[in-house]
């Protein structure tokens, strides 16, 4: 297993090699080998698709694709694997590189898979009505066939989707609004030296495509960035006035590096910034076929063209912070050694394999005026150990530690606690387990909290039926016993006229004028229809009014609970004379529930 190889991190030898553990966050997966990054940016977090090379791998080896995503661009949380060759039943191998779009209220996934029936490669199309899935095949059947693969997806500005493949030649089609058909025919794109550069010594292949195209629209420019020159690929790039060309070359937008031979892009601008994702064999055992995805940051030049982007083992910087107040999934990683993930019979997923001194890294950890306690979701079928906090680095401050116990088996979850002593301002925060032998135990989630009392919000966990509460515009606000995330009650509203009629209380009092605060809260709708919500804050100071985001819109639907989590600074000019908690929804008038909410 991967972990296995962790170990000798520090004699890996390589182009990329990986550097103390305090150090790396490149790449940005460490549990299993993951390759051909498709990101996409969806209501404040970017989600990120990958391929799953599997270990020990002598060939492209790819069973399943896996996901993660990150609000802030360094702890990735993993979602496991929500799709895989048994999607789609017409399949018999090869989980290759796809992506994943939004249209129509549904996420449409399109891979490479080898159609049975022909031997052939073949483009299949998976959907879900959430990013995170599960993905079912959509149609029963190749949308597209012709042995070639690496789909890419462009959605233009006036509604027509092309979706785009291709090796060794480039192909498109102009896909329907459904996005699972589509008019027109197969084109082929002319791969001319002027178009995509010029190769030498293959004179079958004269321009420098090889694969792995990701085609985007930036500023009115078309741009096709693509893997070059097999078979020690680097990543060129050409623009065009239009979806199907004609095309120019630009040149290298990432050199030949790192010990794998073949390179796949995928770029996004999220949160102000540009990213550009790549694969590379820079882990333990890792090779061309054993690949892991990484991210750097990057600016376009002013003339919109794309510097020349070199691999980093530092990766990017974090945009944000983490809110510990706010429950964490345990496999929300910026780094971790020895540790592993599994589904969870509580849902989604949990760390486990933990052996003494393995650890996960959390980045930027928003501690604020200070934690006093943490708890964590443990189980474990051995003896149990003991979960360390360490700032800084996995021999740093002790901050607290937590005795985890025998639970009587591995999917058996109970709740531990313990006092947490020096953990303020925002600091890298290690979870280092300690024990005996073997495997120790596994971790599905934690939370920090600070002082008591410090929950500015009255009846958080609206135990106390609506004491406290107010509806901030119009509405109906009721206690309800019969949908609730935890304990007995939950709060209700209906009878909303406006997006932004909302639960929330008065704060006025109990702010101060610069600090930064985290807000979590959880909330499902009533009638099961699809919305996105956030936690936001009227402030009126000198006679006007003035609204700041708590949270990022996140996509909340009536299936179940959404966490609501965010961090923001707090400020206004003059006296403030009124200041409301409240959660709104970016359209429509839906009932909703809302439950545990905090303001710290």
């Amino acid at each position: 297993m991967l972990k296995r190889l962790l170990w000798v991190v520090a004699m890996v030898c390589a182009f990329i090699a990986v550097p103390s553990a305090a150090q790396a966050d490149n790449p940005i997966v460490q549990t299993v080998y993951t390759a051909d990054p498709a990101p996409l940016v969806h209501n404040g977090r970017v989600y990120l698709y990958t391929g799953h090379d599997e270990d020990n791998s002598t060939y492209f080896t790819m069973k399943e694709w896996r996901l993660y995503s990150s609000a802030d661009m360094v702890n990735w949380t993993d979602h496991g694997s929500p799709m895989s060759l048994a999607t789609f039943s017409w399949a018999s191998a090869d989980a290759w590189a796809g992506q994943v779009v939004q249209r129509n209220g549904r996420f449409y996934w399109y891979v490479p898979v080898k159609n049975r029936a022909t031997g052939r490669m073949a483009i299949g199309v998976g959907v879900a009505t959430s990013p995170t899935g599960p993905f079912t095949d959509a149609i029963g059947r190749p949308l597209v066939e012709n042995g070639e693969i690496d789909p890419t997806v462009l959605i233009d500005d006036d509604g027509q989707a092309y979706l785009y493949w291709g090796n060794p030649n480039l192909w498109y089609v102009r896909l329907n609004t459904d996005m699972v058909s589509y008019s027109g025919g197969v084109n082929q794109i002319p791969l001319t030296t002027a178009g995509f550069g010029t190769r030498t010594g293959n004179a079958s292949r004269p321009t420098l495509y090889e694969e792995g195209p990701w085609v985007y629209k930036r500023n009115g420019v078309y741009y096709n960035v693509f893997a070059a020159r097999c078979c020690s690929e680097f990543i060129g790039y050409s623009t065009a006035p239009g979806p199907t060309g004609p095309w120019t070359y630009r040149g290298t937008v990432m050199p030949t590096q790192g010990s794998s031979f073949t390179n796949h892009p995928g770029v996004i601008d999220f949160n102000g910034s540009s990213y550009f994702f790549y694969h590379n064999g820079a882990l333990p055992g890792g090779g061309g076929y054993t690949r892991s995805v990484a991210v750097e940051r990057f600016s376009y030049n002013a003339d919109g063209t794309i510097p020349t982007i070199t691999m980093t083992t530092g990766g990017a910087p974090q945009n944000g912070t983490l809110n510990p107040y706010a429950r964490q999934e345990a496999e929300t990683i910026a780094w971790s050694s020895g540790v592993e993930t599994e589904p969870s019979s509580e849902g989604g997923m949990n760390v486990g394999y933990l052996d003494n001194g393995d650890y996960i890294k959390v980045k930027g950890v928003a501690f604020g005026s200070g934690a006093t306690s943490f708890s964590a979701r443990v189980a474990s079928a051995a003896a149990g150990g003991r979960i360390e906090l360490r700032l800084g680095s996995p021999t740093g401050t002790l901050a607290g530690t937590c005795t985890v116990p025998g639970t009587g088996g591995w999917q058996t979850w109970t709740t531990i606690s313990c006092p947490v002593n020096g953990a303020t301002g925002t600091q890298d925060l290690y979870l280092r387990f300690t024990g005996g032998s073997g495997s120790l135990f596994n971790v599905n989630w934690w939370q920090f909290a600070g002082t008591a009392g410090t929950n500015l919000l009255t009846n958080g966990t609206a135990e106390n039926g609506t004491t406290g509460w107010r509806v901030f515009g119009t509405g109906t606000l009721s206690s309800d016993t019969g949908v609730v995330h935890g304990g007995t009650r939950s709060l209700a509203l209906s009878g909303r006229t406006a997006a932004w009629n909302g639960a929330g209380q008065d704060v006025t009092s109990q702010l101060v004028n610069g600090r930064t605060y985290t807000t979590s809260v959880w909330v499902r709708t009533q009638s099961g229809s699809a919305t996105t919500a956030k936690a936001t804050l009227a402030l009126t100071a000198g006679g006007s009014t003035s609204y700041v985001s708590m949270t990022p819109a996140t996509a909340v639907t009536g299936t179940g609970w959404t966490l609501l989590s965010g961090t923001a600074s707090v400020s206004w000019s003059g006296t403030l004379s009124g200041a409301t908690w409240y959660v709104e929804t970016t359209s429509g008038t839906d009932g909703y529930y809302l439950d545990d909410a905090l303001l710290q």
